[in-house]
């Protein structure tokens, strides 16, 4: 008998002798239970059909899952009745933005959580650490909001063990979701290059090597790159290799928002297939779309193109938000040369280089992408405005705005960043139909690109209503009202296909043992009503929402409480 075969054998021989458990009966005694969740539809994460049970919590553990009735009468401090409603996992985002929330805001995320979001997944090119201080001097440089974070946390965050200073430090603030990250590419780059164009030297790669295996070692789950910002945009395809070849051995994946969308969106993905191959690692696409109007066809073919990739043996996959319009900085419509060294806004100030940035704008140079002529001066909506001459433009299309300033539309947009460097741009340039078609595939999963907000202390400002209504609108428009997934597949594709993505531990699934992150909804009203012209609008029909066991939403309102740890990759030397 091999040793493998003894132990198995001594493990049947003790649960044969160990007494039965009467039903409701907690395991390890008979200690109530901290809640028991009676009478719901329980899908649990997997895929699996649903089926009607009871759930019992202790601690930040799911214990029990029985089947209906059978807690009945067990000892619980807390009972809640589910009949008529969905259990389900808790939602995890694989792509939030709630970094500066975490850090320096009150950590409740309302937004977030009133979708059934239990875990935020940070990382899209940038992460507050490792930070050097030829990096801490440029972000400061840059202004905008990365630099008053910079200020006020850099100090804690400077040198190599930063990004593990980072993740302890979200935690010690408080907040309602947990929270993991990616390491951004663009961090490594700025940690050693500052934000200059070129190649990295030898010398310079073999210090991203070593901040890649001490932020992997720190919990970082992979790679994460933004290749159509400064600095990310300047790293080559050999660089990303590198950076992907020291995540490696820690089991990180490459997660990237590809160097194109759109006009060359079909080469953009052959790029990330050839860093994940290269660098060894399993390969993510972010917010997969195919942006601009003569660019929709191009979604089949991309679909084709992971499909086929994946039948010849590439890990690869991709997720998407649940709306036919993106967001980010209306700055980011300048080309990435015009940003070297931080200097976007000198450059736009100087009227010689205003000029020659007006012109590759209209005439967009070779490998760069335009948000702005993709979703057109009609397709782009405006927000976020703080300088009070400018409020009056909240909500608006640049078009608009261009007519009553008598200004074509690249010198209205000058003249609006130069006035207000952080405004934010929605660029309403994807399709419907491509949206519906992408979240049936096998191998996506699904984010926000956004940051959890409070509706109360908006004010008004516009926001891309994916911060509101992501995960609802997928159960309420998706599969009640239009039956493109089912609700299995949804609940799959919104929990344990990220965990396992991300080799997230005993999270995304209901299951004895896993941590007791739980979503109560209600499918026949689960619903999102934020809109594009009155974004700050809570979602409807998530009752309840459990953190580590702890109700972050009860009855639909935040709580208030702040349970939420940190989930870290599988390199993390904590778990040795």
């Amino acid at each position: 008998m091999t040793r493998r075969e003894l132990s198995s054998a001594l493990l049947a021989v003790l649960f044969a002798c160990a007494p039965a458990t009467k039903a409701g009966t907690p395991v390890g005694g008979d200690a109530p239970y901290d809640l028991v969740i009676s009478g719901g539809r329980i899908v649990d994460g997997t895929g699996n059909p649903w089926f009607y049970g009871d759930l019992a919590v202790r601690g930040d553990r799911i214990v029990r899952i029985t089947p209906p009735g059978r807690l009945s009468q067990a000892a619980a401090k807390e009972r809640l009745d589910a009949a008529g409603l969905v259990v389900s996992p808790g939602f995890i985002d694989i792509q939030a933005q709630s970094v500066r929330e975490f850090l320096l805001g009150d950590g409740r995320v309302v937004s977030m959580v009133t979708q059934g979001i239990t875990t935020a997944i940070m990382g899209e090119g940038d992460s507050p650490a490792p930070l050097s201080d030829k990096a801490l001097d440029a972000i400061k440089k840059r202004g905008g909001p990365d630099s008053v974070m910079a200020v006020q946390v850099g100090a804690k965050l400077l040198g190599a063990k930063g990004f593990g200073a980072w993740l302890d430090l979200m935690k010690a603030h408080g907040m309602s979701q947990n929270a993991g990250s990616f390491l951004g590419a663009a961090t490594v780059r700025t940690y050693v290059k500052g934000e200059a164009e070129g190649p990295a030297t030898a010398a310079e790669v073999d210090t991203m090597h070593a901040l890649v295996r001490q932020a992997m070692e720190d919990g970082a789950l992979g790679i994460g790159s933004a290749l159509i910002y400064p600095p990310g945009a300047y790293a080559g395809t050999a660089e990303l290799t590198e950076l992907a070849k020291a995540a490696s051995p820690y089991g990180g994946i490459y997660i990237t928002h590809m160097r194109s969308e759109a006009d060359r969106l079909l080469e953009s993905i052959d790029e990330a297939f050839t860093i994940g191959k290269n660098g060894g690692v399993p390969v993510e696409i972010y917010h997969l779309k195919a942006g601009g109007l003569r660019n929709h066809p191009k979604m089949a073919l991309a679909i084709a193109k992971i499909d086929s990739a994946r039948k010849a043996g590439a890990d690869v996959g991709a997720d998407m938000y649940l709306y036919p319009a993106g967001s980010s900085a209306l700055a980011s419509c300048a080309p990435p040369s015009a940003a070297a060294d931080g200097k976007l806004f000198e450059n736009l100030a100087d009227p010689a280089k205003r000029a020659k940035i007006k012109t590759d704008m209209l005439h967009p140079i070779a490998g760069s992408e335009n948000l702005c002529e993709l979703s057109t001066p009609d397709g782009i909506q405006l927000g976020g405005f703080t300088v009070d001459s400018l409020k009056k433009w909240e909500g608006k299309r640049l078009a608009e705005v261009s007519k009553a300033m008598k200004l074509d539309w690249v010198d209205t947009w000058i003249a609006l960043v130069l006035a207000q460097h952080d405004i934010a741009g929605i660029w309403h340039q994807m399709s419907e139909a491509n949206v519906a078609h992408q979240l049936t595939m096998p191998w996506i999963k699904f984010g926000t690109d956004a940051d959890g907000v409070d509706p109360d202390s908006m004010k008004g400002m516009v926001v891309h209503p994916r911060a509101y209504g992501n995960y609802p609108r997928l159960f309420g428009r998706y599969v009640r009202e239009q039956g493109v997934l089912t609700l299995e597949d949804a609940v799959r594709k919104a929990t344990s296909s990220v965990a396992n993505r991300l080799s997230i531990r005993d999270r995304g699934v209901l299951r004895e043992g896993a941590f007791a992150d739980i979503v109560i909804f209600d499918p026949n009203t689960i619903i999102d009503r934020s809109t594009f012209e009155q974004p700050n609008q809570l979602s409807e029909g998530v009752r309840d929402v459990f953190v580590n066991g702890t109700a972050v939403v009860k009855g639909g309102k935040h709580t208030g409480a702040k349970p939420g740890a940190i989930v870290r990759g599988p390199g993390w030397t904590g778990w040795r």
